[in-house]
């Protein structure tokens, strides 16, 4: 008889931001990519209350550690949409 399987954690499914805090040198970049990862991997449809929690989680991490930087642009407001061109912005009236 297998042992039965831990229960998923809802905040951190796969343990990817666990493990990316105990990866020595993870660079900026790293993190952003396994906050991707991570993203895909929760069911909320707001990331917002789980980055926060994963903040509280993980508040004793060493100071200037990247991916609390990371989880912290992750609460930052959405930048809005600006129209980047088109024929509007070429042709003058």
């Amino acid at each position: 008889m297998s042992p039965a399987a831990a229960p998923r954690d809802p905040i951190d499914p796969k343990n990817l931001i666990f493990e990316a805090y105990r990866i020595e040198g993870i660079t900026d970049a790293e993190c952003r990519s396994i906050l991707v990862d991570w993203a895909l991997s929760i069911e909320a449809a707001d990331p917002r209350p789980l980055i926060e929690a994963l903040l509280a989680r993980h508040a004793d991490a060493p100071e200037g550690h990247p991916m609390t930087a990371v989880l912290r642009e992750g609460l930052l407001p959405e930048a809005t949409p600006r129209r980047r061109g088109g024929r509007a912005a070429r042709v003058a009236d």
